[in-house]
C-alpha cells in the first residue's frame, strides 16, 4: 500500500444541477419581477406591471451576463 502523497486520483466531478451564482442572481430578480407584476395587476397599476414585465428581462440578461463572466455552469 502506498502514502496518501503518492496515490494518483482521479477527479471528482461534482454535479452542480445549475446552483450557481448566475441562476441564482436570475432567478431571484424574476422572482421578484413576477410579485411586482402581480402586485400591478392586484392594485390595477399597469405601470407597475410593466416594470414587473421590463425585471423579467433584466434577470434573463443578468442570469447571462454572470455567466459569461465566468459564474455560471461550467462545461465539462
Amino acid at each position: 500500500m502506498t502514502p496518501m502523497s503518492q496515490q494518483q486520483t482521479a477527479p471528482v466531478q461534482h454535479e452542480d444541477h445549475g446552483s450557481t451564482p448566475a441562476a441564482w442572481t436570475a432567478v431571484t430578480i424574476i422572482m421578484i419581477a413576477f410579485l411586482v407584476g402581480t402586485l400591478g395587476i392586484i392594485l390595477g397599476s399597469w405601470p407597475m406591471f410593466w416594470v414587473g414585465v421590463a425585471l423579467v428581462a433584466v434577470g434573463a440578461i443578468a442570469g447571462k451576463v454572470l455567466s459569461m463572466m465566468g459564474m455560471g455552469k461550467k462545461a465539462h
